[in-house]
């Protein structure tokens, strides 16, 4: 009980949300500032020429316990809205689009030995990976933060 008080307060504190459908103690999923978000629930962080991807806190929350991460070599390429790896948990096995095209320069090949990191870490630590954007005008067309969160209080109260 004294964990659901401090979520909420901490929670309000941070100007979450509490989402109360369904979920009655259960806080909202992380939304983080400077992100751009993929209806496909993905995240990129812009930074200079380099573009780093994962899947959001509220993909992770939905997927459950993640017990693999499938991702791509570095050399290749990714293109806005096809899949670049998988994520299997004891739920589900979900494939991973990439929110934008780009050349992949690099890969949490953390993941591989410890999968949960994508639970425990999805903005941080688990991170898949690291794109060079070859149009970075695709991320205009990428959700602010504001507009996520309402997607996914939208995307919950339907289901």
């Amino acid at each position: 009980m004294a964990l659901r008080i401090w979520a909420s307060s901490t929670a309000s504190a941070l100007k979450i949300s509490c989402a109360s459908k369904g979920h009655p103690s259960r806080c909202f999923s992380t939304v983080l500032d400077g992100l751009k978000y993929a209806n496909s629930h993905e995240w990129v962080k812009h930074e200079g020429s380099m573009a780093t991807i994962g899947i959001t806190d509220h993909a992770q929350d939905h997927l459950g316990e993640v017990v693999l991460v499938e991702l791509p070599e570095p050399g290749g390429s990714v293109s806005k809205g096809k899949g670049f790896g998988a994520v299997e948990s004891v739920k589900a096995t979900s494939d991973v689009n990439s929110p934008i095209s780009g050349e992949i320069v690099e890969v949490n090949s953390k993941l591989t030995e410890a999968p949960g990191l994508v639970n425990s870490s999805p903005y941080e630590e688990g991170w898949m990976i690291k794109v060079k954007p070859s149009s970075p005008s695709e991320l205009e067309s990428l959700m602010a933060p504001k507009e996520y969160t309402k997607f996914c209080e939208e995307e919950d109260a339907s289901h």
